[in-house]
């Protein structure tokens, strides 16, 4: 076992499999579904556990992280977007309610995407 763990400190966090990480990530006290995690989460909570600073992705541009919205304050989030559109439609807004449509097209997409899985 000892061998096993300094094979896991000599590699790299970023070049070690999912399957990997999520053994040490079960290794640390967590809230969170080790399971369910993606690799770039399990590298970013492994190293907030064990407090590594990251200097070598220092320069590099991160993604940032999508805020995923439950069912609920999507369809919110779709009442909303059309109460506004309907607002610009009877000012005669016209880009302001193409801009809606747009959104509420992308909304109603993610919707139907959630709803098949």
């Amino acid at each position: 076992m000892t061998e096993e763990k300094k094979k896991h400190e000599e590699k790299s966090l970023e070049k070690m499999t999912v399957k990997e990480l999520r053994e040490i990530a079960l290794e640390i006290p967590h809230a969170k579904a080790v399971h369910d995690m993606k690799k770039d989460e399990l590298v970013a909570f492994i190293k907030e556990a064990k407090g590594i600073q990251d200097e070598a992705s220092a320069g590099k541009k991160h993604k940032v992280a999508k805020i995923k919205l439950t069912k609920p304050e999507l369809k919110a989030k779709l009442r909303e977007l059309k109460d506004s559109r309907a607002q610009a439609l009877e000012v005669h807004e016209k880009e302001k309610a193409a801009l809606l449509r747009r959104r509420i097209s992308r909304l109603k997409k993610k919707s139907r995407h959630m709803a098949a899985a």
